[in-house]
């Protein structure tokens, strides 16, 4: 399959680049690199040792969390450079960063290739990620105040995977006075963190399926994004191939930029009569000129 094998490529790329500061894990610390406050298009933990930028949904939660105080000693910050990068990156390419750049997004698909029973998840479970951006994103960071009028990043704390995975498992490891630390919020991630594995090896995509909510948010920009997906409906023979092919389940023939579109491009491989194409407004680039690698 021609695009997934280049997909592959930037997916191993991108962890690479957004983790490069690779002489933090023989210190086992955290890197300070000065850029590091500049948002990343994807879930990649700011604790990362090696990581060089912070994640959107970190920084988000971290300016709820913040506001109210801010607000009261009269330094309001209003996040703006948070935002701007979910809108730029969304504007531009909707969910694709999901597809070709997110580290846990390569976890998933490496890891469900594990031979297994595999399940289908039920259309309703796949709201889910609306409520977590809503409630532990939004609305918790904001709301929740300890005495000293601080929220808390609520998604990173109880359910980030991905930055277990990528954070909490190697600081513990590596840092004697991290591992002394060690209590039960840590053991709980990581059952998360097995949980979704597991769940992964079984259901394609399974985290970002329903639970991200960085991929809920780029997921709003898909119908309006530079970047989309066509059906040329003379050329479609109504097979649903693409369907099939699909990692998250939506009907391309019908609705090709759904909301859960991760723009991976399994369904302009599978589509034998090329009916399924990609195009970047407001020049649509045709299929044979693509490089596919």
């Amino acid at each position: 399959m021609a695009y997934e094998k280049t997909r592959r490529r930037f997916q191993w790329a991108s962890l690479l680049v957004v983790n490069a500061y690779l002489p933090a894990w023989l210190k086992g610390t955290i890197t300070q690199w000065k850029g590091k406050g500049v948002c990343v298009p994807v879930l990649n933990c700011y604790s990362c040792p090696s990581a060089i930028g912070a994640c959107p949904i970190g920084a988000m939660q971290n300016f709820f969390a913040t506001a109210r105080f801010n607000i009261s000693i009269g330094r309001p910050q209003i996040g703006l450079y948070v935002l701007g990068t979910i809108g730029a990156v969304g504007s531009v390419l909707g969910r694709l960063p999901c597809g070709w750049l997110c580290p846990f997004g390569l976890v998933q698909d490496l890891i469900y290739k594990i031979p297994s029973p595999k399940l289908r998840i039920p259309r309703p479970f796949t709201a889910f990620r609306h409520v977590v951006l809503a409630v532990m994103v939004l609305a918790l960071p904001l709301l929740v105040m300890d005495e000293y009028g601080m929220g808390k990043t609520w998604f990173c704390a109880w359910i980030c995977p991905s930055g277990t995975l990528g954070a909490g498992l190697p600081l513990v490891s590596l840092n004697a006075g991290i591992r002394e630390q060690v209590g039960f919020m840590f053991g709980w991630k990581v059952g998360v963190l097995v949980l979704f594995l597991v769940w992964s090896i079984m259901s394609e995509r399974a985290f970002c399926r329903t639970t991200c909510p960085l991929g809920a948010l780029l997921g709003y920009f898909n119908k309006v994004s530079l970047f989309r997906m066509r059906v040329d409906p003379g050329k479609c023979a109504e097979c649903k191939t693409c369907d099939k092919s699909c990692p998250v389940k939506i009907k391309v023939s019908e609705t090709p930029n759904d909301s859960r579109c991760i723009r991976c491009l399994r369904c302009v491989d599978s589509c034998p009569r090329h009916a399924v194409e990609w195009e970047f407004w407001p020049k649509k680039k045709p299929r044979e000129s693509i490089e596919t690698g």
